[in-house]
């Protein structure tokens, strides 16, 4: 494949949309990139033009963001870049104004930029988050009794789906199986 991958710095424009469609939820914002430049003759940092994409974002990327992203959130977004153009009728634009002659039909070309996302994250050089892992729930009884491997020694069997560590008495995750999935010490 030869898409175009871009990473973009920038602050949330627009508040999340967020919406489930058939093949999972998708969410999608603008966001505002201004590049800052160091003015020499003046000897102070300078804005450049500010450009607005459109990110998308579909399934559990577009769920986490609908949760954790707000305008004027400063973001890190990776994802495939998309150029499309359209093409649109100009009269529409004129349509209050009533010395415009809206008679003459003419269209006008807009392009968009839009950046399928991967990845999105909060820029921690100006400032903090917290991050919470999405506990996912495990399927009912009949889903797992059709999904389990037939054979005794099924690690799926005792309850320890992928995704669903193992949970206390308190129903909080286990440290112990948390970071036996993690591979790392136990704190």
């Amino acid at each position: 494949m030869n898409d175009t991958l871009v990473t973009v710095v920038g602050n949330v424009a627009t508040q999340v949309e967020y919406r489930d469609t058939a093949t999972g939820g998708m969410a999608r914002f603008r966001i505002a990139v201004t590049p800052r430049r160091w003015d020499r003759q003046r000897e102070v940092w300078a804005d450049g033009r500010t450009s607005f994409y459109t990110v998308l974002a579909w399934r559990t990327l577009a769920a986490n963001m609908a949760g954790s992203v707000s305008v004027g959130d400063p973001l890190l977004v990776h994802g495939r870049l998309r150029v499309r153009e359209e093409e649109r009728d100009a009269s529409r634009d004129f349509a209050g104004d009533p010395s415009a002659d809206t008679r003459e039909v003419a269209l006008r070309r807009r392009t968009f930029v839009d950046i399928e996302a991967v990845a999105v994250g909060h820029d921690l050089a100006r400032g903090t988050s917290a991050f919470r892992r999405v506990v996912r729930s495990a399927p009912n009884v009949t889903e797992r009794q059709s999904q389990e491997p037939p054979g005794a020694g099924n690690p799926l069997a005792a309850g320890e789906w992928p995704g669903n560590p193992v949970m206390d008495a308190e129903g909080s995750p286990a440290p112990s199986a948390v970071a036996e999935r993690m591979a790392v010490p136990p704190f």
